[in-house]
């Protein structure tokens, strides 16, 4: 199992503010980064096409099953709750939606919590409704950290608002700040 994780979710507005973070991070990013973005039932996921032409790092679509490795962008595949294994690998699920939503950030969240503990950053980006704000709570809970884009600047900010008023613990950061405090993890 790798030393830490980053779980990132996102809804209305999530692919202009991935394109903001993504980016960013070098191929050789010390961490995997899983990502829930609430994306309708399809059979074909462009978002992986989309990131894999902007990201340095490895992007690709997580499969069940799948070990974690460092250097890797997961996305949720559509239809599909996202989950880690105790022994980092990933798993599928087409539970019932949380939230209205599969794949549910909250899903991800608390899976990965239980997961990493301490070693665990969960990011709660923009977007319409409260999911992730009873995921971060569960990070906070097990010590992880926990950011929560700026709603102030935010596309759409009650995803933001929730996560910030379930876990007062929550670093409330811009896009650019967010950026900045995940390549640190490359120095670190």
């Amino acid at each position: 199992m790798t030393q830490g994780l980053v779980a990132i979710g996102a809804s209305a507005g999530g692919v202009q503010a991935l394109s903001h973070i993504l980016p960013d991070l070098p191929a050789d990013y010390p961490l995997p980064v899983v990502v829930v973005v609430h994306i309708p039932p399809r059979k074909d996921n462009a978002l992986v096409a989309l990131f894999d032409r902007k990201c340095r790092m490895r992007v690709k679509e997580a499969e069940d099953k799948e070990p974690l490795t460092s250097g890797t962008v997961y996305f949720a595949p559509p239809d599909y709750h996202l989950l880690v294994e105790a022994e980092g690998a990933l798993a599928l699920s087409t539970e019932e939606p949380v939230n209205h939503s599969r794949p549910a950030i909250d899903v991800l969240f608390e899976s990965a919590a239980d997961a990493y503990g301490a070693a665990l950053t969960g990011i709660v980006l923009t977007g319409a409704n409260n999911d992730g704000a009873a995921g971060l709570q569960a990070i906070c809970a097990a010590g992880g950290t926990a950011i929560v884009q700026n709603p102030d600047e935010a596309e759409v900010a009650a995803m933001p608002v929730a996560a910030a008023d379930a876990c007062r613990g929550a670093l409330v950061m811009t896009l650019d700040e967010i950026a900045a405090h995940l390549a640190k993890t490359v120095t670190q």
